[in-house]
């Protein structure tokens, strides 16, 4: 089809996804409650269904591959938020968020998600279109992100934390006890910061931190930044619902980094060798595209993308059944 009608397919599609979201924002403002695992699990089945029939529909106005490079996005962006979940968890149990409270704190983290993953996004879009180069450094990062998921542990992740925290805390008063969801309270007769502008601060900088390593991953699968945007709302819509029906089982996932990390060093590698055929460094052979480095399809990537989240998935569910059976 025509660059016309990719474009107003894509307006069509961002005004439909950004309704669907707005709706759910109001959902949850108007009615906040705990999801029960059915509500959660249905809701998970309805975005998921809604990004496959989004995935067809690409792929029989516009081919195989854009398709694939949408679902491959998908697929890889999903496996983020779901590691994004073990970050949010610690949040939640650390500064004692009520759980009546928590749905209105998960969709604060997924629109700020998607305002910075927007962000990113026009920038690294701009990137790419004006230096080649960028692939290497996408790559490298992407190659060292992997090692930093394969080795990682949350006490890294709460550090991070503890040093935003504890600047927020000499710079501003913060009461003692939560307000319901409110970031400001009254406390005798004073104004003052609730617990909840400090969990907002460490949702805030937790996006920051996935958006860095999210961006560049899937740059690695498709160039086209609409499918990069695509991917990326349909990846974090149902992420709230996912983090009550998975709950204590995200602890038992412990191989999950591992098919991340190996993931992200698939990546890294193939942009490298993508930067190596748009080669114009002139130290790097002569300035000369080096035509001998391998180019992975996007069929390739979705294949190794899919096959490393269900190995370290089966992996985790296999070791979690074999300790509780030494256990008992």
């Amino acid at each position: 089809m025509s660059e016309n009608n990719y474009f107003w397919f894509e307006i069509i599609s961002m005004t439909v996804i950004t309704a669907i979201l707005l709706a759910d924002l109001l959902i949850i403002f108007k009615r906040p409650h705990i999801p029960g695992n059915k509500e959660s699990a249905l809701w998970i089945t309805f975005y998921a269904s809604l990004a496959g029939v989004f995935g067809l529909i690409i792929w029989l106005l516009f081919g195989a591959t854009k398709a694939t490079e949408f679902f491959a996005g998908w697929l890889t962006e999903y496996s983020l938020s779901i590691d994004n979940l073990f970050v949010f968890v610690i949040i939640m149990t650390r500064f004692a968020v009520p759980r009546k409270y928590q749905q209105e704190v998960l969709m604060v983290g997924v629109v700020l998600a998607l305002v910075l993953r927007g962000i990113f996004i026009a920038v690294g879009a701009a990137l790419i279109g004006q230096f080649s180069w960028i692939f290497y450094l996408f790559g490298a990062f992407l190659l060292y992100t992997a090692y930093h998921q394969a080795f990682r542990t949350h006490a890294d992740e709460e550090e991070s934390e503890s040093k935003l925290i504890s600047l927020l805390r000499k710079r501003i008063q913060v009461s003692d006890g939560y307000d319901g969801a409110k970031v400001r309270t009254l406390v005798n007769g004073k104004k003052m910061f609730t617990p909840m502008i400090v969990v907002f601060a460490a949702i805030a900088l937790t996006d920051v931190m996935f958006a860095f390593d999210s961006i560049p991953a899937i740059f690695g699968i498709t160039t086209d930044p609409f499918l990069v945007f695509a991917a990326n709302v349909f990846a974090l819509m149902g992420l709230r619902q996912l983090y009550f029906l998975l709950g204590g089982l995200l602890d038992k996932l412990e191989y999950l980094k591992y098919g991340i990390a190996f993931i992200l060093g698939f990546i890294g590698f193939k942009l490298v060798a993508h930067a190596m055929h748009l080669n114009e460094i002139s130290f790097i052979n002569g300035g000369k595209h080096i035509e001998w480095a391998p180019e992975i399809s996007s069929n390739t990537s979705l294949i190794v993308i899919v096959a490393s989240i269900a190995v370290s998935a089966i992996a985790s569910i296999v070791s979690s059944n074999l300790r509780r059976k030494k256990a008992n």
